[in-house]
């Protein structure tokens, strides 16, 4: 059954802000850097987080899934403190969540709020803004989120969202709706060979078709 248009979210604008402890607390996150270098340990807490146990059969689970570990992977790698490791994972699970809320192209909706959410984390400008990564750290991280996450933007949408398809219908203000096409068959019935009624203007055309081929001509010499 095809999706209603009203019922289909559409592309739209957000406004970012501090998100530090939001998708992970300080104790979580605490677990989770005390886990570092044991890779399934870290998977572990975050499908019990995340609610991600059926990881094996559900491939949106298993991409998720995918998705928070290398996160978590490429902050043990730079060394972020718990506090840059809490914001910078809210940071990419905020920017799919806006990927994923529309089916929709939302590219550009999507990677404002991505750079709008890191500004949040980089400026000192209380309350909108807190100096949590430092300008090298901020390339650093934009420079991962892009080669990994919207690099592959399309594919996260494919996963996530549902297709839609559109049924176009047009009326034309003043004019009757065409009518639904009838078969040949329905009108004579099946089997029965269809006889197109004569026009006048046919009938007069073969009267004087057939006064030509009976006339004499004469030809002068």
């Amino acid at each position: 059954m095809p999706c209603e248009m009203s019922k289909v979210p559409l592309p739209k604008e957000h406004k970012a802000a501090v998100c530090i402890w939001d998708a992970l607390d300080v104790t979580t996150t605490e677990a989770i850097l005390g886990a570092a270098g044991d890779r399934d340990e870290i998977q572990r807490q975050l499908i019990e987080i995340f609610d991600l146990a059926d990881n094996k059969q559900n491939k949106r689970s298993a991409i998720l899934l995918d998705l928070y570990y290398f996160t978590i992977q490429f902050a043990l790698e730079r060394g972020f403190s718990k506090e840059q490791t809490s914001s910078f994972f809210s940071i990419v699970k905020k920017t799919h969540e806006v990927c994923i809320e529309t089916p929709f192209g939302n590219l550009e909706q999507c990677f404002n709020y991505f750079k709008e959410l890191v500004l949040c984390h980089a400026v000192k400008r209380p309350p909108w803004s807190i100096s949590l990564f430092s300008p090298e750290e901020v390339k650093a991280v934009t420079e991962y989120v892009v080669n990994t996450y919207f690099r592959h933007f399309k594919l996260y949408k494919y996963a996530f969202t549902p297709v839609v398809r559109l049924d176009l219908a047009i009326n034309y203000v003043g004019l009757p709706d065409t009518p639904e096409p009838e078969e040949a068959a329905d009108v004579a019935g099946e089997g029965e060979p269809v006889t197109v009624p004569e026009t006048e203007t046919e009938g007069a055309v073969q009267e004087e078709l057939g006064e030509t081929e009976q006339g004499d001509f004469e030809v002068s010499s």
